[in-house]
């Protein structure tokens, strides 16, 4: 009898760890892999800081009938950090975006890898197309990129075709 009392005790144990470590895990889960905001159009893009985390999110915006995107990840030291979804080499194929795979994002027309932290920091070669501070406002609260800024980015994305 005292041996099923311990085995009931450890399986209750065990199953209360496990629901707690599920239900906080609930709270410190990072937004899915690839995910695609809502597209906005022809108006300033304004990015809430409280939704970024590790994992990059892609932001729409239908400018004058281009789609251009803007990346934004919380980088491995806390800043936060933005660049347009196009490869500064391979824009030009149409196929130059790039997909989060894992921890890094990856070219999808080269392969290209490219860890989080080089984000907005690494411009030149194949690369996201870095948004640099000059480029947008940063209030705490929310990135703010003009409407301007992203009408005289839209060459980069005049042969662009995401699927």
């Amino acid at each position: 009898m005292r041996k099923n009392v311990k085995i009931k005790q450890w399986f209750f144990a065990g199953a209360a760890a496990f629901l707690f470590s599920a239900g906080a895990g609930a709270f410190a889960q990072s937004t899915p892999l690839n995910l695609v905001k809502p597209a906005i159009a022809d108006r300033d893009l304004v990015i809430p800081l409280a939704e970024l985390n590790s994992n990059a999110i892609f932001y729409p915006v239908d400018i004058e009938g281009t789609r251009l995107e803007v990346i934004a990840v919380k980088a491995p030291d806390g800043s936060v950090r933005t660049a347009f979804n196009t490869c500064q080499v391979c824009y030009g194929s149409g196929r130059g975006f790039y997909k989060q795979q894992g921890s890094v994002l990856v070219c999808q027309n080269c392969g290209n890898r490219f860890r989080m932290g080089q984000v907005e920091v690494r411009s030149g070669g194949c690369n996201p197309v870095p948004i640099p501070p000059a480029n947008k406002t940063v209030d705490g609260v929310s990135i703010t990129i003009s409407r301007d800024f992203l009408t005289r980015a839209k060459g980069i994305f005049a042969r662009w075709k995401r699927s």
